[in-house]
């Protein structure tokens, strides 16, 4: 009977301790989120009215305007999208590559998104073709980045970070929007063909990969 009761609180002090740090990643979690969205709305708030941008309390960053993006079945950046992409992008990675975030970022993500209409001169397939599509976007504009004279001034340690963590992502037509730039597979509503073309910047933090852990631990 004894030896059942130390059991018994073993188990039970070993179930508080996984709880506290399942509640401690998860408060991290809010954290990270929370600030990194409080230092780019304080820093773009302005500049993303007028650029016609969109900041989600997910970090993701989209750029929707149909006059500076991608013209239909082209991968070329246009030199209004240029343009903002030459205020934007250091900034914008100048907020990220502080300390303090070093070790809370997984990933950032720049995804290619394409309107609903066939890409057949990359593939027979029409959402193949138009992943190859949204694929070369995010391509180009990762390219566009990488030529930009304020990546060339990097030191080589900020290089390697920034390889690390940049990703370029064709998406096709899997995640259109609508006329209220929401995702159509949400809302049910037509697909706005001009903000369904677009390119987002997504950061996914290390605490979301622990929440995944996290929440695998808690289905087994």
């Amino acid at each position: 009977m004894v030896i059942f009761m130390f059991i018994a609180i073993s188990y039970i002090v070993e179930v508080q301790k996984k709880q506290q740090e399942r509640d401690i990643i998860f408060e991290e979690f809010k954290a990270t989120k929370e600030q990194l969205f409080a230092e780019l709305e304080k820093e773009f708030k302005d500049d993303f009215k007028d650029w016609e941008v969109e900041l989600d309390k997910d970090l993701s960053i989209k750029f929707t305007n149909p006059d500076v993006l991608f013209q239909s079945g082209k991968s070329e950046i246009r030199p209004n999208f240029a343009s903002i992409l030459n205020e934007f992008l250091p900034r914008y990675f100048e907020i990220l590559l502080q300390n303090k975030y070093t070790d809370k970022i997984a990933e950032i993500r720049i995804e290619g998104h394409t309107d609903a209409v066939p890409a057949p001169q990359y593939d027979s397939d029409p959402y193949i073709g138009n992943v190859k599509l949204s694929q070369l976007r995010s391509a180009e504009v990762l390219k566009y980045f990488r030529g930009m004279p304020y990546y060339e001034q990097l030191s080589d340690s900020t290089e390697q970070q920034l390889q690390f963590w940049l990703t370029a992502n064709g998406l096709s037509y899997g995640r259109t929007l609508d006329s209220s730039k929401e995702l159509t597979a949400i809302s049910g509503n037509p697909i706005d063909n001009d903000f369904s073309r677009r390119v987002e910047f997504r950061i996914i933090t290390t605490s979301e990969n622990l929440v995944e852990r996290v929440l695998k631990e808690i289905g087994k």
